[in-house]
């Protein structure tokens, strides 16, 4: 079967399309500035081919969805004779709020469920479904499956999921944690297990997905127990434009100094704040760490204050998890900075982590491995998230179920 996964955002449409015989990616591409001038589509064969870029008006996410497929049948190197050969559609969605802990078939009542979590994630699940609305005008017999963000972490208890407000906002609105990354976490614990040698149900796994945004997950026996993200993507670690925890009396006591709206602190916290806010240069680790720790004092602090998070993170899941087999790092920031990871990790003694200095420096890009020393208490892995694949994969089981 040959799936197509897409990750629909407001002005961009990620896709994949896999062969599920041997889950080999024959395609893959953007779609840039949907609905905006200089739009732009871009395709590449196979997983590692050169990659084209073409110009279109792209109005809507129908237009975009539409230049894949004809991409994909007749461009100048197609990959499919027809659409008749796409098996099903699998779409990233942000949140399923606690009605979806697992990937399911989308229907109608699915896509009400998703309009019902706009209210959870107004920036990310409208133009998820407009992906979904696009896919049914275009081939309405197709089958299309919803793999949920949210998912993973419907297996965390009460205690981990629930905030000290009154219980009627967790009655009345599901005020609590739902957190994110589900796909990456549980793909790269999985991933994980495989590596070390063991059942997945054995180990006792922390998991750090770090791109712009970034999240800590505890997995205990391949299940989700705690996670750093809540309610929304703010809460948790420092991250690129994002605060993380804050005392939410400052909230309070900045809008009444700066006469600030709903919207204006809004902005202020998911744009303009996280390593940004502190270092006044980048959101971008890779710009604070030109010339570390040599840069400008206040680089260093931001690099600083974001691994001191993660590192607080990472020692309250092991007192969750009573203990911890692996570390296992991610993504953009998590792959490729050996610096962050070195902070993170120094004077982790206590743990028994034992860095490998010349594997840890490193910037693995795609790579995995082990990069701690074979005395090491506790293992330390990087591995590539694939959370396409993981949809992929989902998608063929909800159809075959």
């Amino acid at each position: 079967m040959k799936v197509l996964v897409l990750n629909c955002g407001s002005s961009s449409i990620k896709y994949q399309l896999f062969d599920m015989v041997n889950t080999s990616v024959m395609a893959k591409g953007l779609v840039q500035r949907v609905g905006m001038a200089g739009s732009t589509i871009d395709f590449r064969k196979g997983d590692d081919g050169k990659k084209k870029v073409y110009e279109s008006d792209i109005l809507d996410h129908k237009i975009g969805i539409q230049k894949i497929f004809d991409l994909l049948t007749s461009g100048e190197d197609p990959v499919l004779k027809s659409l008749e050969e796409l098996g099903a559609v699998g779409h990233r969605i942000v949140h399923g709020g606690d009605k979806f802990s697992s990937s399911v078939l989308i229907s109608d009542e699915v896509k009400n469920a998703i309009r019902d979590c706009i209210v959870f994630a107004p920036l990310h699940n409208p133009p998820n479904l407009k992906g979904v609305e696009a896919v049914e005008e275009i081939l309405p017999t197709i089958k299309q499956v919803a793999v949920f963000d949210t998912a993973f972490h419907q297996t965390m208890p009460a205690e981990a999921y629930l905030y000290a407000l009154p219980y009627m906002f967790y009655e009345k609105h599901r005020i609590r944690r739902y957190g994110f990354h589900g796909t990456s976490h549980r793909y790269v614990a999985s991933r994980a297990a495989q590596l070390l040698g063991k059942p997945l149900n054995t180990l006792k796994l922390i998991t750090v997905h770090l791109g712009n945004g970034g999240s800590v997950c505890a997995i205990d026996k391949g299940k989700s127990i705690d996670t750093s993200m809540g309610h929304t993507p703010l809460e948790g670690l420092v991250m690129g434009t994002r605060c993380g925890d804050l005392d939410p009396a400052l909230i309070l006591h900045i809008m009444k100094e700066y006469e600030l709206t709903i919207s204006e602190m809004d902005n202020l916290l998911n744009k303009h704040s996280g390593v940004l806010g502190i270092s006044q240069i980048s959101s971008d680790l890779r710009d604070l760490e030109e010339d570390w720790p040599n840069k400008s004092e206040r680089a260093n602090l931001a690099l600083d204050v974001y691994s001191h998070r993660i590192k607080k993170y990472i020692g309250s899941y092991i007192a969750a998890l009573n203990g911890c087999d692996a570390i296992i790092w991610t993504a953009g920031v998590g792959e490729n900075s050996p610096i962050v990871r070195s902070i993170v990790h120094r004077e982790m003694d206590w743990l028994g982590v034992k860095l490998d200095i010349d594997k840890n420096e490193v910037t693995w890009r795609g790579a995995e491995g082990e990069i701690t020393t074979p005395d090491s208490k506790v293992k330390v892995l990087v591995i590539p998230t694939n959370e396409e694949l993981v949809i992929a994969q989902d998608t063929m089981e909800c159809i075959k179920n």
